[in-house]
């Protein structure tokens, strides 16, 4: 351990726009995103939204990578890995809600399970949080959509409880919005304003339309930090760094199928060693040769 003068570092941005179907994210996100990088063939979009990011194609010559149903967080995580591999600068997801409110999302999976909820929760939280993960620890900036839908609570008037209006709620994990660098709301005039931003650019600012200016502005903030000196651990030490099961299950899930068959005698290696240390039991998948998880 050690004190040092705090400072703050390069990164890549983490946004999200959040709005009801219709109010333009997905055009939003690809002007911003072409401000970030200058280049449309570094942009990714992962469309779960049935290649609605084709209907842009006018802007320029982006990439698209169609997934749907099951819109399990594994499925994203590999997404976003391709993305990484492929050299993309910025990769837009549209949309995150499809993992939390989707056909074979986490909701979803949680509805199918038989047993305790608590306990069923226990098992799909770290599989949503993988898939957070994977988003902030990305080497690419990051844009995602979040659809939003009326929220409402109920309120005693003259003695009877009346449901009330309070504004858009996110179709996603309470939560997500304190992850992200910056969070947009956007009307259905294409309008947005900062619901949240730590970057201090758009704090207190009116409501204003997204141009590729936005994200050159926002590219700036991200540079103007000092530069980070990245240290590289092979997959091989993080799994010997793993203390607990639950360690060694999270380094698993964020792993490519290639990466898991790859490390499999690694991981059971190791796993074998925190039971025997009188570890938390908990059962690692095993990758099978036809893509699919199977349980030891």
């Amino acid at each position: 351990m050690q004190l040092q003068v705090a400072s703050r570092k390069r990164a890549k941005i983490k946004l999200a726009f959040q709005g009801p179907s219709g109010s333009g994210k997905t055009y939003s996100s690809l002007l911003l995103a072409y401000g970030l990088c200058g280049d449309w063939s570094k942009i990714a979009v992962i469309d779960t939204e049935n290649h609605s990011a084709e209907l842009y194609s006018n802007l320029g010559q982006y990439n698209t990578m169609d997934i749907g149903a099951p819109y399990t967080p594994e499925r994203y995580i590999e997404a976003i890995k391709l993305c990484e591999n492929s050299g993309i600068q910025v990769i837009i997801i549209d949309s995150i809600s499809h993992e939390w409110e989707g056909s074979g999302g986490i909701l979803d999976i949680h509805s199918s399970m038989v047993g305790n909820s608590f306990t069923n929760w226990s098992k799909l939280t770290p599989r949503h949080n993988n898939f957070i993960q994977a988003i902030l620890h990305s080497p690419c900036h990051i844009i995602g959509t979040i659809r939003s839908k009326q929220d409402y609570v109920l309120n005693e008037k003259n003695g009877k409880m009346i449901p009330e209006k309070v504004g858009l709620k996110g179709v996603t994990r309470d939560g997500l919005d304190y992850e992200m660098t910056i969070v947009f709301n956007i009307d259905i005039k294409n309008n947005v304003i900062a619901n949240k931003d730590r970057t201090g650019l758009f704090t207190g600012k009116p409501e204003f339309k997204v141009t590729t200016e936005t994200g050159k502005t926002i590219l700036a903030w991200c540079n103007s930090g000092e530069e980070v000196t990245e240290v590289l651990i092979s997959t091989e030490d993080r799994i010997k760094r793993c203390s607990t099961i639950q360690e060694l299950l999270e380094l698993y899930h964020k792993q490519t199928l290639s990466v898991q068959k790859e490390f499999a005698s690694q991981f059971t290696q190791k796993r074998t060693l925190l039971v025997t240390t009188n570890q938390t039991i908990s059962e690692l998948p095993k990758p099978s040769t036809n893509g699919k998880h199977t349980h030891s």
